[in-house]
């Protein structure tokens, strides 16, 4: 097993009466769950999380095992383990793997700087692997460098929208119950058919439910049942509430679960679940300008006509660009007035590339110069402007997407006011789309 430093038999008593979690009692048992209950006389349970990941993806119709398929050039798995790692309650994630992608993965904890994953070998099918996973947690176990926790959850490396209320709730009602997985309304009808190919019954869609992840168990109620798991169990099944169930007589508290929780499966699932990313990404823009807050430039109105016709954005100004990076803003405007070029931008690219910020998205850049084309000749301004394209390769090796944005001034009101609008349009697109092919292309509003 690898790994890298990580940043009882039934239903507990705790917490008995479990009515959904709300507001404060949410927020609270996250403080207990993440340790800060200790001092209270609270006894907060290590959590632990297993993710298969060893399938290989033959519904997706693409050669690449689908939780390597890559979204904005990132691996699919890397933004569930990134979903989990923001839980600080969660102590230990355990990835079951094929060993011939023992390295991809390793690579992809390096590169994207994933902690507290272990890593280890998949078994040939889903509960194979779920119970190598589990094994790595046991404390029965030779060379194991984890601790058993008492609560494990199980969660598919496909699922990459996974919030901490949902995880919060099927650990507390794990913790009570002995186990816990999320349900989600059934979409269709579920119909049997006969041995002939004809309808033999379907079932009453408002009185059943769809099984997802994430699950929760409590450790030795489920490391139990896999132990005793008959081998047809553990080669064709694939419910682990159902083995808790079968094996340990635990009757599963059901949580109604979020439409986020939904599985990448098909070619068409990555699109969506790109689409969705980037619109997370894409709800704060700072903009970046090199003139004092009094003074009267089309800069200025440019920022305002961002914020009136991006209104469903926050558009922030870059006066303390550390304090905006911290926050993770991946949408940077910069301005270019006060000097020449490109200088501002260069700054601009020199903090972000210090900030590692682009790490797990890509930063999108959009350099604005107006050309005042009285006082400066054109051919001369745009050769100048034209070395955005090397700037723009360079940066892109670092995940940061820089585009040039050119506003020609000055014009009478009404023409300024429609390139405003046509820059603000340009830059919502640009951000929208993150469309590295455009990388380096200078726009004309």
């Amino acid at each position: 097993m690898e790994s890298w430093p990580p940043g009882a038999s039934g239903p507990t008593e705790a917490g008995r009466r479990l009515r959904g979690l709300r507001g404060a009692d949410l927020a609270a048992s996250a403080s207990l769950l993440s340790g800060a209950g200790a001092e209270a006389g609270c006894s907060a349970p290590a959590v632990a999380a297993v993710l298969p990941a060893g399938g290989s993806g033959e519904r997706m119709g693409v050669p690449t095992p689908k939780q390597f398929c890559p979204i904005l050039e990132r691996p699919l798995i890397s933004y569930t383990l990134q979903a989990l790692e923001r839980v600080s309650w969660i102590k230990d994630i355990v990835v079951a793997v094929t060993g011939e992608n023992m390295e991809a993965m390793k690579c992809i904890i390096q590169r994207y700087q994933h902690k507290g994953i272990s890593l280890v070998e998949s078994g040939v099918t889903r509960h194979r692997s779920i119970f190598n996973g589990l094994k790595a947690l046991a404390e029965d176990q030779p060379n194991c460098r984890l601790s058993k926790p008492e609560v494990v959850i199980i969660h598919d490396a496909v699922r990459p929208f996974v919030e901490e209320d949902v995880l919060l709730k099927v650990v507390t009602a794990a913790k009570e119950h002995g186990a816990a997985g999320a349900i989600r309304p059934l979409v269709s009808t579920v119909i049997s058919p006969s041995v002939d190919g004809c309808l033999d019954h379907s079932l009453e869609r408002a009185r059943h439910r769809a099984s997802e992840m994430p699950q929760a168990f409590l450790f030795d109620v489920i490391y139990e049942a896999y132990q005793q798991c008959s081998d047809y169990d553990l080669e064709f099944g694939t419910e682990c509430l159902h083995l808790a169930l079968k094996y340990c007589h635990i009757k599963a508290k059901l949580i109604e679960g979020s439409p986020d929780l939904w599985k990448v499966t098909y070619k068409r699932d990555l699109y969506a679940a790109e689409s969705i990313i980037k619109e997370r990404i894409s709800q704060q823009i700072c903009v970046v300008m090199d003139t004092k807050e009094d003074e009267e430039h089309v800069g200025h109105r440019l920022e305002e006509m961002l914020k009136n016709e991006l209104n469903h954005v926050k558009v922030t100004s870059g006066r303390d660009l550390q304090q905006i990076i911290l926050e993770q803003c991946y949408n940077f405007v910069c301005v270019n007035v006060m000097t020449s070029d490109f200088e501002e931008t260069q700054k601009l690219l020199n903090m972000l590339e210090e900030s590692n910020l682009s790490i797990l998205y890509p930063v999108v850049v959009i350099s604005v110069q107006f050309l005042d084309y009285e006082s400066v000749p054109f051919g001369q301004k745009m050769e100048n402007l034209m070395q955005i394209r090397e700037f723009a390769k360079e940066v892109k090796k670092r995940n940061i997407l820089l585009y040039g944005l050119l506003v020609y001034y000055p014009q009478d009101e009404q023409k300024l006011q429609e390139s405003l609008r046509q820059g603000a349009t340009i830059i919502a697109a640009l951000i929208k789309e993150r469309n590295s092919g455009l990388i380096g292309q200078l726009l004309v509003a």
